[in-house]
């Protein structure tokens, strides 16, 4: 399973965008995904890979996930996948 281009079709489906247009250097507010949208997609990148995200959705700048732009999304992901094969 491929996390990036999983992530980004997440991501693109929640935007109502192509993959395509989906850039590591997009912010979600970029993309047009408000706080619904991200939580949205949280349940679905952590319903796909099994995983838990420490996100939290009341206060996200107190989140230990860095969710600042699509790519830093991504390399969040893989830790978490990473760290849980392990």
């Amino acid at each position: 399973m491929d996390v990036k281009s999983t992530v980004i079709a997440i991501i693109a489906k929640q935007a109502v965008r192509s993959p395509d247009a989906v850039l590591m250097t997009n912010t979600l507010d970029d993309l047009g995904i408000d706080s619904l949208g991200l939580v949205e997609s949280i349940f679905s990148i952590e319903e796909e890979f099994d995983i838990q995200v420490p996100f939290n959705a009341n206060d996200p700048a107190d989140s230990d996930f860095d969710i600042s732009n699509v790519g830093s999304i991504i390399a969040g992901i893989e830790k978490l996948v990473a760290d849980q094969n392990a």
